[in-house]
């Protein structure tokens, strides 16, 4: 049995692409493999809390001198890096809010930043930690920011690419539902959701 961790970024409701189509794909793979586990956190309504000064110096600090403030600070953040470290997938549902990703996203990953249980680093760089994983992220955008771009305004599939690889993850693919605001919203999602279904039965 494998354990998928689906997690959706959108502030949005109902109405979220997103949302929308990372739901068709859960439940188009679970139709496929019932005996899977999927995990589900909304990021977007309940959201992480960010790191702090003093989360940064819980840990990189030996646990046995935490302060009761390091280990508040570390109350929520080991759950998360637990539940992250402890599936075989990851199905994320993402907006692009201002050519990037939520902030409620970025803390969440922010959380996951861990020397020596995510990467390390060595005289060769960083080395990631996480490995056997793979993930799929969904997606959507006003407008269509295709490699080669002009001005580099795809600020969302770069970065997670490189935070996804420094924690050892490159099995990574996307759906980019594209042009939903400056282009013909309804057949940009049609395609999406074809795409998902296919990939539902490739994983």
């Amino acid at each position: 049995m494998k354990r998928i961790l689906h997690i959706d970024a959108s502030y949005s409701a109902e109405h979220s692409v997103s949302r929308v189509l990372s739901k068709a794909f859960i439940t188009a793979y679970q139709t496929l493999h019932p005996e899977d586990k999927i995990l589900y956190r909304d990021l977007g309504h309940f959201p992480v809390p960010y790191i702090n000064e003093t989360w940064i110096a819980a840990i990189h600090s030996p646990p046995e001198t935490h302060t009761p403030e390091m280990i508040e600070a570390l109350k929520d953040s080991e759950p998360l890096l637990e539940e992250f470290l402890s599936v075989d997938s990851y199905v994320f549902g993402v907006p692009m809010y201002g050519f990037t990703i939520p902030a409620a996203l970025k803390a969440y990953i922010e959380h996951l930043i861990r020397i020596g249980r995510t990467y390390a680093v060595d005289e060769n760089g960083v080395q990631g930690l996480v490995h056997g994983k793979k993930a799929l992220f969904v997606t959507s955008r006003g407008g269509n920011y295709p490699p080669g771009s002009p001005f580099g305004e795809d600020h969302q599939e770069p970065y997670l690419r490189t935070i996804f690889w420094s924690f050892g993850i490159t099995d990574v693919q996307f759906v980019n539902a594209s042009n939903l605001v400056l282009g013909d919203r309804e057949q940009s999602i049609a395609t999406a959701q074809t795409k998902l279904q296919t990939l539902a039965a490739q994983w």
